[in-house]
């Protein structure tokens, strides 16, 4: 059996991409699904640097080098690395081809579709974190709402939520990134190019909508995503990574969920209710096995595990929006 160019495992059949000329499951038998308009600019560029060298194979070690199947011998392909991303995580064929520092300058490493690589982790968790922060208090912010709520003296509720926006996010997040480095990866949150077009965009609408006077639609924000370097299969250590940012919504929202119903003041029981159903969604969303999102890895590792998340997810937010909307006479928000 031969090996898929994308994720390494071992198929007896596979299909030959005419664009990149690698071969591929039928998983990742499609350009979107192997990335291949990279495929070919790394094997361009490696092309390039086989022509003008007289010994085009003596650092197979580089991070960035492709086999290029058509001039290097077997044992050398097996020997050199891969590096490639599907949103949250980049992977590399050999763990022993990564730099000790692969996020610094020097490294050689060069990040595609990540803004300001090689700055702080810190600074690129703020810019994220003040982004989701400010798309939450707009997509909360309403303005007869939030009249009726400052007469009560509790108009501060819309920043409580923006907050349990935010960590949401970010909790999502470190939970990927904590058990990357329980592993011993190399692992930090990056900012993404495509992720901050999409968020600045929908913060610039929101803007235009509150400056308007206008309904305001949902913004989506998605500034960025935990990068781990070392993964190079999917096996329980990829599985685990991947199912941890779903798992922290789902132990978060739960806590939410059980805490509103703790509290006696309505309505702030109401939008804590309210702060647990978007850990849930957050959660469910990541869990379609589909593109980037984290689902895809976990159903391919243990399908067992997918579906204990999915089934979790769908039973809590389900039991979470009956209460939510229950008829005010029977609202268990409204009785405590």
């Amino acid at each position: 059996m031969s090996n898929c160019y994308h994720c390494g495992n071992e198929f007896e059949n596979l299909h030959y991409c005419n664009n990149c000329g690698q071969y591929y499951c039928y998983l990742h038998k499609e350009p979107l699904d192997h990335e291949c308009n990279i495929v070919k600019e790394t094997l361009g560029m490696i092309n390039n640097q086989f022509s003008s060298s007289n010994n085009p194979i003596s650092d197979v070690s580089s991070p960035h080098r492709y086999p290029q199947q058509t001039s290097m011998p077997s044992n050398e392909i097996e020997n050199s690395s891969e590096a490639r991303s599907d949103g949250n995580f980049t992977w590399y064929r050999r763990e022993s081809n990564i730099p000790e520092n692969a996020f610094d300058s020097d490294s050689g490493i060069e990040f595609k579709g990540i803004l300001l690589p090689y700055q702080s982790e810190f600074m690129h968790l703020l810019i994220g974190c003040v982004l989701i922060y400010i798309i939450g208090l707009i997509n909360f912010y309403q303005p007869e709402q939030q009249a009726q709520l400052s007469a009560k003296g509790i108009g501060w509720i819309v920043f409580m939520l923006a907050g349990f926006y935010t960590t949401a996010f970010l909790f999502h997040e470190l939970g990927h990134r904590q058990v990357a480095v329980h592993f011993g990866l190399q692992t930090k949150f990056r900012l993404l190019k495509f992720g901050m077009i999409i968020t600045v965009f929908g913060l610039i609408m929101g803007i235009s909508s509150l400056a308007t006077n206008s309904q305001a639609l949902p913004s989506i924000a998605l500034p960025g995503a935990v990068v781990v370097l070392g993964l190079d299969k999917i096996d329980r250590k990829t599985g685990l990574c991947k199912s941890a940012g779903p798992l922290v919504n789902l132990v978060y929202g739960s806590i939410l969920l059980i805490l509103s119903f703790f509290i006696s003041n309505y309505p702030i029981n109401f939008f804590i209710g309210q702060a647990a159903s978007l850990n849930f969604m957050l959660g469910l969303f990541n869990l379609i096995p589909i593109g980037i999102l984290d689902g895809e890895n976990i159903f391919k590792w243990n399908k067992k595990v997918y579906f204990s998340l999915v089934i979790s997810m769908v039973f809590l937010i389900t039991i979470n929006y009956i209460c939510i909307y229950l008829p005010p006479e029977i609202n268990p928000y409204l009785l405590l």
